[in-house]
C-alpha cells in the first residue's frame, strides 16, 4: 500500500505546474547567486591589486 501511495504523490507532483515553477524558479535564483559571487571575487582581487599598489607607491 505505501508504494502505491508514494507512485501516487509522485504523479501529483509531477503534474502539478506550480512545483516545477518553484524548481525554476529556485535553477535561476542559484545561477545568478554563482554570477554574484564570480563579479563579487573578480571585483575584489582587482581593488586587492589597486590597494596593492597605491601601498607600495606611498
Amino acid at each position: 500500500m505505501n508504494a502505491i501511495a508514494a507512485i501516487r504523490s509522485a504523479l501529483a507532483l509531477k503534474l502539478d505546474r506550480r512545483a516545477v515553477t518553484a524548481v525554476e524558479y529556485a535553477l535561476i535564483v542559484s545561477l545568478v547567486a554563482i554570477a554574484i559571487v564570480v563579479a563579487v571575487r573578480g571585483v575584489g582581487t582587482s581593488i586587492s591589486a589597486v590597494f596593492g599598489t597605491v601601498s607600495a607607491t606611498l
